[in-house]
């Protein structure tokens, strides 16, 4: 009897088992299916409203499972949440003492006040870019509306290391900076300055800035080529984009249409995308064609968008309007418009999940499933 027992338990666990293997199978089959359906053909659903301690200026994904908000001077911090379940794992303090660092003109601690962040390729570091710093001997803090002629106050770049999320390194900057960006090859960090209307290049090996390139007034949003051998550099003050060789430092002038802030490229490069803030529009600007070949307006004051990793779908926040956007990028129809907050200024698509998180400067972050 012991023996038959004992047969039927051993058989009861294989069952169990294979039961669960099955189960898993289905849901990583799911999943899969999932992957494969285009996320033009999906549905943005709210999966969770984050609240805490914070005034998000922008949101941006590590792609290896983190999410950074930073949170300008009213809140002097960086949050960051797990990708998976949304939880706050880190908030760090803008406030460092640049004498650690070796910046010896400087005495004391000073506080930042964090604009944009990017992570490096290897998800190693994350660089947060602040508008102004406080502190001893600095007494003219950058505004909205200046030039290079009103000799603000320099800032400093952030480096954080997403090990122990404790700031590692800082870089003197120019002026009120504001979209930092990594080349994949992770070589450069590519800083733009709202008041010296400049481009910093940052080299990764050196740790020194390589270059300094005059754009013209109020330069903004940055993306790079997948081979990074081009940046583009959206000068908001006027109506193009920047396109400059990092090889040969060599640029063009791209016409994208008034007031261009955020941009972002597809994935096979072939496509600029770009807000254009005063009026509400969408543009894609083909690269291949020098012009731009769709449009379309999303609402009042456009700011920062985003694509999906398939490169079916932007997502585009409209600041005035409080609405999140999405575009199907194959015809640049609007295929949902949710009222998402009061002034949604940033936006991050999230690969791992496939979702997407919007900075809602009143004090929240809104995450949408793509189902």
């Amino acid at each position: 009897r012991k023996i038959l027992m004992y047969i039927g338990d051993m058989f009861s666990h294989k069952s169990r088992l294979i039961f669960l293997a099955v189960s898993m199978f289905g849901l990583l089959g799911n999943f899969s299916a999932r992957a494969e359906i285009q996320t033009s053909e999906r549905s943005l659903i709210l999966a969770k409203t984050i609240y805490g301690d914070i005034s998000p200026k922008s949101v941006r994904s590590s792609g290896t499972g983190f999410v950074s908000a930073h949170n300008m001077m009213y809140r002097h911090s960086i949050t960051v949440y797990d990708a998976n379940t949304l939880d706050l794992i880190a908030t760090i303090k803008d406030s460092v003492k640049p004498s650690q660092f070796g910046f010896s003109d400087y005495a004391g601690t000073y506080r930042g006040a964090p604009v944009e962040g990017a992570f490096s390729p290897d998800g190693k570091f994350l660089y947060v870019t602040n508008y102004s710093m406080y502190g001893k001997g600095l007494n003219k803090e950058g505004t909205d509306i200046c030039s290079p002629a009103d000799n603000f106050d320099s800032s400093f770049l952030y480096r954080v290391s997403t090990e122990n999320w404790k700031i590692d390194a800082i870089y003197k900057v120019g002026t009120v900076p504001k979209v930092v960006a990594v080349t994949p090859d992770n070589g450069y960090v590519l800083v733009s300055h709202w008041c010296s209307y400049d481009l910093y290049v940052i080299s990764t090996k050196t740790q020194n800035v390589e270059k300094i390139l005059k754009i013209g007034a109020y330069p903004r949003g940055i993306t790079v080529s997948a081979d990074s051998k081009y940046a583009f550099v959206a000068q908001m003050g006027g109506s193009t984009v920047h396109k400059i060789n990092l090889d040969t430092w060599k640029r063009e002038q791209l016409s994208v249409g008034v007031n261009p802030r955020a941009i972002v490229l597809s994935p096979d490069n072939s496509t600029l995308y770009a807000t254009l803030n005063k009026s509400g529009q969408v543009v894609a600007y083909n690269l291949n064609e020098k012009k731009v070949i769709q449009k379309i307006k999303t609402g009042e004051a456009a700011r920062s968008l985003d694509i999906s990793s398939d490169g079916s779908s932007l997502y585009v926040v409209n600041f005035k309007s409080g609405t999140l956007s999405k575009i199907r990028v194959s015809d640049f129809q609007i295929l949902q418009e949710i009222k998402v907050c009061k002034e949604p200024i940033g936006v991050s698509f999230e690969v791992q999940n496939q979702r997407v998180w919007v900075a809602c400067y009143g004090g929240s972050i809104k995450v949408f499933d793509e189902v």
